[in-house]
């Protein structure tokens, strides 16, 4: 300890924990096998999952409800003061630590998670777990972990019960989280403020692109170029016309699927809709899902070779990733689901739907998975960054759920579903201006996210700083007055060693019948 600190002592953790009745300070739970829902009812137990535990939050809406063939353990229910640790898990959830400041009812601990509570003479719980969600805990926990990879480690109690805790005079506590819950709720403020400045640059991006495509951000320009416009008719026929051209030596040729209109939505006279099969390339697999089935289970990838292209790529908008490959002999029998540059990729399933990239210039070979959709443009009817802001647009997106089946896990309906949605489409001279105009003005709300992702990050730099101030006796005055951490530690040990010593009642005889 600082010498400054003379009425501070270093303690290991279990001096400042008040056993429970079986004598032990931290008590682990129980994972029995769950229903898949939570606690219906007060009269219901569940147990708690560990999302219910997180940093400095409880969350007991985050348990399953415990069968009711299996009985519940009443010393694991969670109470009101207790403190909670996750012990297993993912390295950034292995360690995360709340105080149950007010919980229901028959909430019981899992497997993976610690239960202790501080003895109130000599620590405040909330003193406690602010120690132990400061950055210098967190990585001195961190260090006790045990596992072979991140996402699945684990904390002992035998390794948590060597942490050293900084424990001032009971009275100092009682100012330092004062302190620190006057500083944080001024933070919390802050973080509200840009959270909802976030928000708003949201909806004003998708405002921006409701516009966009409603031809109102390009209303002006109109007007100065009336005289080199073409009416929505020229627009449908010369998209016609490039299609007839393309469609030779093709066979038969076939009309495109007519649009689907919802919401129709009143556009400009040059502009049309038109359904998403008329921007089409009109190369063969233009608009194409990735094989099924047993085209590509796990068996037949390999090391090295052709790539396999997955949800990852749209989902983080990068087509460098790559997990699997397949032969080149696989590949000639796939090659219809070949991937290549200017192509986009859009997810087509699960959480991740209607998110896309484009692949670029210096793409590895390969073909797209079953859970990608590949789509190839007509770019003298469409211009790709005008397609790309379209598609991410809100009107689109909901174009593209409203068009999926599943709640849980929404998939696409199907290829003809698709090709119908509606696209709303200028002349390409208005979609280059369409997009210098999106493309400027989102340029400024990138500049602005920015500089609100930087100020979230100095809050929680901030955060930490007041912190580390508070366990290093900097936060807050000390006072003489104050008793020693070391003298009441001392007094309650001695008056639980009395009590040790005392004579256990005996037990009564039973009567002789």
């Amino acid at each position: 300890m600082k010498d400054h600190l003379v009425s501070w002592s270093l303690v290991g953790i279990e001096d400042v924990l008040l056993p429970f009745d079986n004598k032990q300070t931290l008590r682990q739970g129980w994972s029995p096998q769950c229903e898949r829902f939570p606690a219906e009812t007060e009269d219901d137990w569940g147990v708690l999952k560990t999302t219910a535990i997180q940093d400095g939050e409880f969350q007991p809406e985050h348990n399953k409800q415990l069968p009711a063939i299996l009985e519940p353990d009443p010393l694991l229910e969670v109470e009101e003061g207790d403190l909670l640790l996750t012990c297993a898990g993912p390295r950034v959830r292995c360690g995360v630590v709340c105080l149950v400041r007010t919980t229901p009812k028959r909430l019981m601990i899992s497997g993976k998670m610690y239960r202790f509570r501080t003895e109130p003479r000599l620590a405040l719980a909330s003193y406690l777990e602010a120690f132990l969600r400061s950055h210098d805990t967190k990585k001195r926990i961190d260090e006790m972990k045990t596992g072979i990879s991140d996402s699945g480690l684990n904390l002992t109690l035998a390794r948590f019960k060597t942490l050293q805790v900084p424990l001032p005079p009971l009275a100092e506590q009682k100012r330092i989280v004062a302190k620190i819950e006057e500083l944080f709720s001024e933070l919390d403020q802050g973080i509200e403020n840009l959270k909802l400045a976030r928000a708003q640059l949201a909806v004003y991006r998708q405002t921006l692109l409701k516009h966009a495509f409603e031809g109102k951000l390009t209303a002006d320009w109109r007007t100065t170029h009336a005289d080199q416009l073409e009416s929505a008719d020229q627009l449908l026929i010369r998209i016609r016309t490039e299609r007839q051209k393309n469609w030779q030596g093709r066979g038969k040729y076939k009309e495109p699927t007519e649009p689907y209109l919802t919401n129709p939505s009143q556009l400009p006279p040059s502009w049309a809709n038109v359904s998403w099969e008329m921007v089409l390339s009109h190369e063969d697999g233009a608009f194409k899902r990735g094989p099924f089935g047993s085209s590509l289970t796990k068996s037949i990838f390999v090391k090295a070779g052709f790539k396999v292209y997955e949800q990852y790529c749209p989902i983080n908008d990068d087509c460098s990733f790559a997990r699997y490959y397949i032969t080149p002999e696989k590949f000639e029998e796939l090659r219809a689901f070949e991937v290549k540059a200017g192509d986009y990729l859009i997810s087509c399933s699960g959480v991740t739907l209607g998110r896309i990239t484009r692949v670029p210039e210096n793409y590895e070979i390969g073909i797209i998975n079953q859970a990608l959709l590949r789509v190839r443009l007509n770019e003298k009817v469409i211009a790709h960054r005008y397609f790309l802001h379209l598609f991410r647009s809100g009107i689109f997106q909901k174009a593209i759920f409203d068009n999926s089946t599943g709640t849980a896990i929404p998939n696409v309906k199907g290829v003809k579903e698709l090709k119908a949605i509606a696209l709303p489409l200028p002349s390409i001279a208005e979609q280059i201006k369409i997009v210098e105009e999106i493309d400027r003005m989102l340029s400024v709300t990138a500049v602005l996210e920015a500089d609100i992702d930087a100020n979230l990050l100095r809050v929680e730099a901030l955060r930490q700083s007041i912190l580390k101030k508070a366990f290093a006796g900097e936060l807050v005055p000390q006072d003489p007055n104050d008793e020693p951490a070391a003298a009441l530690l001392a007094r309650i040990r001695s008056e639980r060693a009395a009590l040790a010593a005392l004579p256990k009642p005996k037990k009564p005889r039973p009567s002789k019948g």
